[in-house]
């Protein structure tokens, strides 16, 4: 699935490193998991989290309730969706707010390239052809600070990014590195993604991409980024 800062070109460098050394029945969990690009890819104990209701309304739809999502939706009809949205069950605004612009929530119709792309076509098959590699994934919808994690668990975060553009809901940076530190500490193993993190956190892994996405960092060129990979040093 297209996603806001999804990490789906950058998943067959990150997992290697992240489930290296990983243990029997040891799970797995993603706080911020969204399109579920890197969690589609690991099997074993998976929890996928995300604060998003519509979102994971469309995850539980497609991978527990056999929902086919429709393969077009003209303007017309998105436009209604996203000024009319107490008219429609969650799981549907989950499936059309996250195809505009940007794979930002309801940011804009993208229409079709005549000829050329079919951005509905393309939306529906990638989402349909990652449901079944996510069967059995245990699926959360709450803030990450509330999350029960199990013991000795592998986290994997990849969170909202620090001078990006905003997600709906705000995010405070500073509680969550400190949640990342406290985590480390009690014995789970946390990566994070982001482009820079506090003093003590130490970059593991490092590589440049080009983007031209809007929702690109606005202090960073908006040709090409540095993804980065940390652990805490504790």
């Amino acid at each position: 699935m297209k996603y806001m800062g999804s990490k789906a070109r950058f998943a067959k460098h990150l997992l290697p490193i992240i489930l290296k050394d990983r243990q029997l029945n040891q799970s797995y969990i993603e706080p911020f998991a969204g399109g579920m690009n890197m969690i589609d890819k690991v099997d074993g104990i998976r929890i996928a989290n995300d604060q998003h209701e519509e979102l994971m309304a469309m995850w539980q739809a497609l991978i527990y309730e056999n929902w086919d999502p429709p393969k077009s939706i003209t303007y017309d009809e998105y436009q209604h969706m996203r000024y009319n949205r107490e008219e429609y069950p969650d799981y549907l605004l989950g499936y059309v707010g996250f195809n505009s612009f940007g794979a930002k929530w309801f940011a804009g119709f993208r229409r079709d390239k005549i000829g050329k792309r079919d951005y509905w076509s393309e939306h529906y098959r990638n989402i349909t052809k990652q449901v079944p590699n996510l069967e059995g994934v245990q699926l959360s919808c709450k803030s990450y600070l509330d999350l029960e994690i199990p013991e000795n668990s592998i986290i994997y975060c990849d969170p909202p990014y620090a001078a990006t553009t905003k997600y709906r809901d705000g995010f405070d940076h500073k509680q969550f590195w400190d949640w990342c530190r406290q985590q480390t500490k009690v014995g789970h193993r946390v990566f994070i993604s982001e482009y820079n993190s506090p003093d003590d956190f130490t970059c593991i892994w490092e590589k440049g991409s080009k983007t031209t996405f809007s929702w690109h960092a606005e202090k960073i060129s908006t040709k090409e980024s540095v993804e980065r990979l940390f652990v805490f040093r504790d």
